[in-house]
């Protein structure tokens, strides 16, 4: 088992991180978004990268999330946990709460989100996006450390960077949707395909624009509600691993067993070869 965390560089400051060493990787998809932080929590093995590259570069639409994924893959990381800003589309979900999706409605339009193409196609399960054991543990975590949190929910995934309009904040309410971001939907995707066990854990830093009572979104506020959110993220990440078992199981380690459509003769030799990391053990 090696855990691999996707967030801000901040998140990745932990005392309690040892053998702390960086990893720089070429992927057959580009750079991705940084160097990898490898190292253990409590004797668990870790990867970490910022997903908005050293210093917050990229845009959500310019995150290398193809390359990120299978950079993690190739490291050998077996279950992903994404940490990321959201906006409430709940009242009950106030500025400083962490949200555990369990559901995503994928709004984004210029983005890659899977592996497949180029002469091989592929269709992974999604029904569930999230695996309920690992989330489970996230929340037993946020229990332990006294986080004011929600288990379950909606992530709509839109493509950004601008904000909602109000009208699009309203639609999305009246699709009982909980939060909104802009990274999540990708990020789950690829993991499945990379035959990850996926969780997120959704920082909510405003109400988005629909609340009547507050004014429109700015980054002032969502960058100072995102610092205390992300130490409370630290605790949950650091509480995990301290109680996870050694053994803990990967729920999606044959997530692609009966994705593959394509017959193995026609799939073309250099995707066979760009692919290899995901498809060796079925096409071999």
């Amino acid at each position: 088992m090696k855990i691999g965390i996707i967030g801000g560089s901040g998140l990745y400051k932990l005392k309690e991180l040892e053998k702390a060493d960086k990893v720089k990787l070429d992927t057959p998809f580009g750079k991705p978004s940084s160097d990898f932080l490898t190292g253990e929590l409590h004797n668990i093995p870790v990867v970490f990268i910022p997903r908005h590259g050293s210093g917050h570069v990229l845009m959500p639409t310019e995150i290398p999330f193809l390359a990120n994924i299978w950079g993690l893959k190739k490291l050998g990381v077996t279950h992903l946990i994404s940490v990321g800003a959201v906006g409430s589309l709940k009242e009950g979900i106030k500025p400083g709460h962490i949200v555990f999706p369990n559901q995503f409605i994928d709004l984004t339009r210029h983005r890659t989100s899977t592996f497949f193409g180029n002469g091989v196609v592929g269709h992974v399960q999604f029904g569930d996006p999230v695996c309920t054991k690992l989330c489970e543990k996230l929340v037993e975590a946020s229990q332990a450390v006294g986080a004011k949190f929600h288990s379950g929910g909606t992530y709509v995934c839109m493509e950004g960077p601008t904000f909602s309009t109000r009208a699009e904040s309203l639609l999305y309410r009246s699709w009982g949707a909980d939060v909104i971001g802009m990274t999540n939907a990708q990020e789950a995707k690829l993991a499945r395909e990379a035959e990850m066990a996926f969780a997120s854990i959704a920082l909510a830093t405003d109400y988005d624009c629909w609340h009547a009572s507050e004014s429109e979104v700015n980054v002032e506020d969502i960058i100072k509600v995102m610092h205390e959110n992300v130490e409370t993220a630290q605790r949950i990440i650091v509480e995990t691993m301290c109680n996870l078992p050694t053994d803990f199981p990967n729920s999606q380690n044959d997530a692609l067993k009966y994705a593959l459509i394509t017959e193995k003769s026609k799939i073309p030799q250099d995707t066979k070869i760009k692919l290899d990391l995901l498809l060796n053990k079925y096409l071999n």
